[in-house]
């Protein structure tokens, strides 16, 4: 999941050469989840057209302070759109622009959309490499860094006058790529591993047949979704399952409880928070039939062996890690939790219970408890998968040094 997934994205167009690039900008945008709103300046209009962006973007495109409609003006209320972003990216700024957002002259509707602005702007400017060194140029990006605003560096390279050097605005993916880092190194799990394990595991009886279970994995790749939007680098262990994860989630997939174990001690010594949501089997048939068992053999019992406890084991080897487990439990559910928290080692312990309606395999809510190691328990109401991911993360890093 980007972390421009699902934001509200304003983007400002002034009236320079480099305005041809941002059909690819808005696509982009497009492409990572976020939606987009374009306002552009009047003079704009000469190097892209609204059409493109409207079609591009799925919403009007706005450069004027009103609009006629029917006959009648309808203002563009500038202050509302300035309110609606979560996010202003103004590419390109030009000299012009830069000047104005400095001294707040307010001759335009991007100008004045930018001063109604609340949410974090983003700013390329594109100019000719001896505008761009000018003192004043340079003291009008040093005011608005200093307001809190970022500016983005320019890109070097042959320039619409035909000469060569800075001022180039940058390409649209160098665009997205340092507005997408510069919002995860604000993000709590920036910098960190998270471990996650998901879904059943299937035990082999023969080649046809297995030992399973009911879960469905929903739980963990919802824990894993939430993790990526905290910032975190996601390693995702998930068992036979026909959910897909984001694209910057990396994910293991296995089959058995044996190759679950494998991959996640491979991860773990380097992971800073681990979360074992899995529903591993606690038991596997001893032998496994290289062929099928036929019917007519009348097979009376399957001899099985413990597991390998994949979760007791990362307690034994933890070190700074924060260890998460799960107890699905039927009945006396925070004593038998408790005795899982404590002789596993872990920090804290999530339980929730079969008896609880709307909750369980399969489903896409739950009801859960978390219970950190000195046993104090919060208790959640019902509800959807990917909230409690949020509710659980939200107990972690209140704990997670």
């Amino acid at each position: 999941m980007s972390v421009l997934s699902g934001k509200k994205i304003l983007l400002g167009i002034s009236g320079g050469i480099a305005a041809y690039k941002t059909p690819l900008i808005v696509r982009l945008f497009k492409s990572l989840g976020s939606e987009v709103k374009v306002v552009m300046t009047p003079s704009a209009i000469d190097f892209v057209t609204p059409l493109t962006l409207s079609t591009l973007s799925n919403h009007p495109v706005y450069s004027t302070f009103t609009t006629e409609s029917q006959d009648n003006p309808v203002w563009n209320d500038h202050v509302a759109l300035g309110k609606w972003a979560d996010l202003f990216l103004i590419a390109p700024a030009t000299s012009n622009t830069l000047s104005a957002m400095v001294h707040a002259k307010c001759n335009n509707l991007l100008v004045a959309t930018y001063l109604s602005s609340t949410c974090p702007v983003y700013i390329a400017p594109a100019m000719d490499l001896d505008m761009y060194a000018h003192p004043a140029n340079q003291e009008n990006i040093k005011q608005l860094n200093g307001l809190g605003k970022k500016v983005l560096p320019v890109g070097e390279g042959f320039l619409a006058s035909g000469l060569h050097g800075k001022g180039r605005m940058l390409e649209p993916e160098e665009i997205i790529r340092f507005i997408s880092e510069d919002l995860k190194a604000g993000l709590p799990l920036n910098g960190k591993k998270v471990l996650i394990t998901a879904g059943p595991t299937y035990e082999p009886i023969d080649p046809v047949r297995f030992i399973g279970n009911h879960s469905s994995g929903k739980m963990g790749f919802a824990l894993a979704e939430e993790a990526c939007r905290l910032g975190a680098h996601v390693v995702l262990v998930s068992g036979p399952t026909v959910l897909e994860a984001s694209s910057a989630i990396e994910r293991h997939n296995a089959i058995s409880s044996e190759e679950m174990y494998a991959l996640a001690m491979h991860h773990f010594s380097a992971t800073d928070i681990a979360i074992a949501a899995a529903a591993v089997a606690d038991f596997k048939p001893r032998k496994v039939g290289s062929q099928k068992i036929k019917k007519e053999n009348a097979l009376k019992a399957i001899e099985l062996e413990p597991t390998q406890d994949i979760l007791a084991q990362m307690g034994r080897l933890k070190q700074n890690q924060y260890l998460v487990g799960f107890a699905l439990e039927t009945e006396d559910e925070k004593n038998n939790a408790i005795k899982k928290l404590k002789s596993k080692n872990l920090d804290a312990i999530v339980l929730n219970s079969l008896k609880d309606k709307g909750a369980g395999f399969s489903l896409d809510s739950n009801k859960v408890t978390f219970i950190d190691k000195i046993e104090k328990a919060i208790s959640f109401e019902l509800k959807s998968k990917s909230l409690v991911a949020k509710d659980i993360f939200s107990q972690i890093l209140s704990r997670y040094a």
